[in-house]
This record gives C-alpha cells, sequence and structure tokens, in this order.
C-alpha cells in the first residue's frame, strides 16, 4: 500500500503596493517676467488651467513669493517643470508633495 505524504504549502508572501508620491510644480517670482506671459504660460502647459485660475496663481507668485501651480506623479511633474522653464519662468526645484 502506497504511502502518501502531505507537503506542507507555505503561504506566499504578502505584495504590498506602495503609490508613488506626487511632487509639486512651484513658480517662483521674479523681477522680469510680466503678469501677462506667466498666465498664459501656466495656461498652455498646465493641463486643465483655466484663465481665472492662472490669474489666481500668478497673483499668488507675485504676492507670496511663490505658487503651486501643478502636483502629480513625478514623471508629469518633471515635464511641466522642464517646459515651464523652458518658457523663462523661474522655478523651484522639484518636491515631493
Amino acid at each position: 500500500m502506497p504511502i502518501e505524504t502531505l507537503e506542507r504549502v507555505q503561504p506566499s508572501p504578502r505584495t504590498v503596493q506602495k503609490h508613488y508620491p506626487n511632487y509639486k510644480v512651484i513658480v517662483l517670482n521674479d523681477d522680469f517676467n510680466t503678469f501677462e506671459h506667466v498666465a498664459k504660460t501656466l495656461m498652455k502647459y498646465i493641463p486643465g488651467m483655466t484663465e481665472t485660475r492662472a490669474w489666481e496663481l500668478t497673483n499668488q507668485v507675485h504676492y507670496e513669493g511663490l505658487a503651486i501651480v501643478w502636483v502629480g506623479p513625478q514623471e508629469q511633474a518633471e515635464l511641466y517643470h522642464a517646459q515651464l522653464k523652458r518658457a523663462d519662468l523661474t522655478m523651484a526645484p522639484l518636491e515631493p508633495a
């Protein structure tokens, strides 16, 4: 009579999903960009940016010294940061949100 052996099955390790951190795109105040240039640049490069919101952020940059203009995944943040910088806006380094 054959003898059956039971094999003990080890539970598989749990996979823990971690979310990628979001990053902030921050525009800084400067003495050479006009209000109009900042607002138009934000509308051109930041998805979903309305004219009203662009002017609110432009005023925040002027009166408070900076504004967080977009928050999201790192790869997109890097793209928007580079586009705004290429348009001569003064940018803070990307930082985790």
